[in-house]
């Protein structure tokens, strides 16, 4: 299952997000280290299901459907607060640094109102400047896989040069454990001078910091975005970085709870919520949901929680949707479900390669494929598209 770490400084959000995103209960406060512990949880993504399209109604196994909405499993880690210092140890920093690293993408929440100061602590709003967040988040990253990257590294280096090894499979070594590629190790020595042996303390953080780029995106959650203070910095935000979603958090699990109880009628990333049951509102439940809808619902088209799950998933790992079947007629797995199973490959995948993430057994007796939409075979390098069924044909 794709993991995602939600992380950030202490005080910002970041379990509500979590929270709301993934529907339990981790313990929320407005100090530092309120999580002890990496949280970890499943959450989903959503996309359109096809049994819609096709007039079929489907019986997931693997995933959820909603109204015609696929609701596909990924796993979220709550990764307590992280202070300055913390590369050095600072706020258990190396231990919450070493559970970061276990997530293909990071979601950084920060406080977009400037309520709290760098270590978390509150402020006046307005007072603390967001984009001072990003870049002590930024660095602290750096500089804790720089330590690892830079461990005994004369001696590394003479060895590579005795011993006629490959820099890349030197440096992939020694970030061992942090689930970063060889092949993001090889695109990232592109950017810095070709001569390992005129490396410079400055080139190996460079190196570094695009390693962690290309192997581990993160996207920028700007979240208390309903707050007066927010908006100007959100744009300010947006100038300079990419990846930016505003985001009310506290606002999603309010509407998440308030569904889970049956008080509205409300599916993550809408842009509206149905009431219910109005006679069992109380007054101040009343205001809250109005506050929710004129305040980010209407200003921002949706809360930006599960925009935000979605953006990391098919936008930063450029993932698909494909449904494999055994029967392409009926859209049926061997015990005929409808439909049953939903996978978030690559794009660019093949059949074939479809076949081994389903099951290795699969992948090692693959023949071909059949498009079940256009009951025609496809060859085994056709490159899988968003929202195709593919039957796979194998051996025996």
């Amino acid at each position: 299952m794709l993991q995602i770490a939600v992380c950030g400084k202490p005080n910002v959000g970041k379990s509500s997000f979590f929270n709301s995103a993934t529907a339990s209960g981790v313990e929320m406060a407005n100090y530092p280290f309120t999580t002890i512990d990496a949280n970890k949880a499943v959450a989903h993504v959503i996309k359109d299901c096809p049994c819609k399209e096709l007039g079929v109604t489907c019986n997931p196994h693997n995933s959820i459907c909603i109204d015609g909405k696929r609701l596909l499993p990924i796993e979220m880690i709550d990764v307590a607060g992280l202070v300055p210092g913390a590369h050095e140890g600072k706020g258990l920093g190396n231990k919450f640094l070493d559970e970061l690293m276990q997530a293909k993408v990071f979601i950084n929440v920060i406080d977009a109102s400037g309520s709290t100061d760098l270590e978390g602590n509150p402020v006046d709003a307005g007072s603390h400047d967001p984009l001072d967040d990003l870049e002590f988040l930024e660095n602290e990253i750096v500089m804790w896989m720089y330590g690892i990257l830079s461990k005994n590294w004369v001696r590394l280096i003479r060895k590579v040069g005795a011993e006629h090894l490959d820099i890349s499979k030197v440096l992939y070594d020694q970030l061992s454990g942090t689930g970063i590629a060889i092949e993001d190790i090889i695109e990232a020595k592109r950017t810095v001078e070709p001569d390992y042996n005129k490396w410079e303390e400055e080139d190996l953080i460079e190196l570094t910091r695009n390693i962690l780029h290309i192997a581990k995106p993160m996207m920028i959650i700007a979240n208390k975005a309903d707050l007066p203070t927010s908006a100007e910095n959100i744009k300010r935000i947006k100038e300079k970085y990419p990846n930016v979603i505003p985001t009310s958090a506290g606002s999603e699990l309010a509407l998440v709870k308030a569904a889970e109880s049956g008080l509205i009628s409300y599916m993550s990333g809408d842009d509206h919520f149905e009431i219910l049951k109005p006679e069992e509102l109380s007054e101040a439940q009343r205001k809250g949901l109005e506050y929710i809808q004129a305040n980010i619902l209407d200003v921002y088209g949706s809360t930006g929680v599960q925009d935000a799950l979605n953006y990391a998933i098919f936008e930063l790992l450029d993932r698909i949707v494909v449904y494999p079947v055994q029967d392409e007629n009926k859209y049926t797995d061997q015990k005929g479900n409808v439909l049953p199973d939903g996978f978030l490959v690559p794009k660019g995948s093949t059949p074939k390669q479809l076949a081994y993430i389903v099951h290795t057994d699969i992948g090692d007796k693959f023949m071909h494929a059949v498009d079940a939409k256009s009951k025609m075979r496809v060859a085994s390098d056709y490159e899988l598209k968003d929202g195709d069924i593919i039957s796979i044909v194998t051996r025996g």
